[in-house]
């Protein structure tokens, strides 16, 4: 029985055929471009409209949080937006409450008082760095009332005093501390302390009755006073 053909090497099995196997000329591949390489006999693109561009800007600002004007503003000057241009669009964003500082501001000392324990003080110093108008700032600062912010005060260190350690002279101080750096008065901050302090133990109670509040709050006041810069 003669032997069985061998495959001629074009069915599903076959091997690629290596240059060299005919003379069948093939088409070149279209070599690809690299990354920035530019048709010589292309035209050149348009200028992009730089009142589209400071759109654009301010729409992607505006989707990670809301954005005042000033810090609208100060996206579009690192961005070389001229500020003619700037402020026609800012000024139509205005027109039709895409930007709003009051609302802005408003929101801004909710959300901080909340969820930060910030005190008026200190969100006014983070309203001013982000260009809120200072009218604009005092009427939002106005919704957080006093009694609000004592009420906040005692509850930041209720939840600091849970796992505070030391002695009840130095708990005291990091309190008094933690809450300045909050914006808290002096007298605001101490009461709190000293009030939490009265009714965590019997120690901290005694030491809390050698506190001479009002007094102490005076001498802090005077050395915050003292400590602010010129003009």
């Amino acid at each position: 029985m003669a032997g069985r053909r061998a495959r001629t090497g074009r069915g599903w099995d076959a091997s690629p055929a290596r240059p060299g196997d005919d003379d069948t000329p093939r088409p070149r591949r279209a070599r690809r471009g690299r990354t920035g390489d530019t048709d010589p006999e292309a035209p050149p693109a348009p200028p992009r409209d730089e009142a589209e561009l400071a759109r654009e800007i301010c729409l992607r600002q505006l989707a990670v949080r809301p954005r005042t004007r000033a810090e609208l503003a100060g996206a579009l000057a690192k961005r070389g937006v001229s500020d003619e241009v700037s402020a026609e669009v800012l000024d139509r964003y205005d027109e039709v409450g895409i930007i709003d500082d009051a609302a802005f501001a408003r929101a801004w000392v909710a959300s901080r008082h909340s969820g930060r324990g910030l005190a008026r003080r200190a969100l006014a110093n983070e309203l001013r760095q982000r260009g809120v108008d200072g009218e604009v700032a005092s009427e939002a600062l106005g919704e957080l009332d006093e009694e609000t912010e004592a009420e906040t005060a005692r509850a930041l260190v209720e939840r600091k005093l849970r796992t505070a350690r030391g002695e009840p002279d130095a708990v005291f101080r990091r309190l008094v501390a933690m809450l300045a750096r909050k914006g808290y008065p002096p007298g605001v901050a101490i009461r709190a302390v000293k009030d939490a302090l009265a009714a965590q133990s019997a120690e901290a109670a005694e030491f809390a009755e050698q506190i001479d509040a009002d007094a102490l709050a005076d001498a802090e006041g005077e050395l915050d006073r003292d400590s602010r810069p010129l003009g």
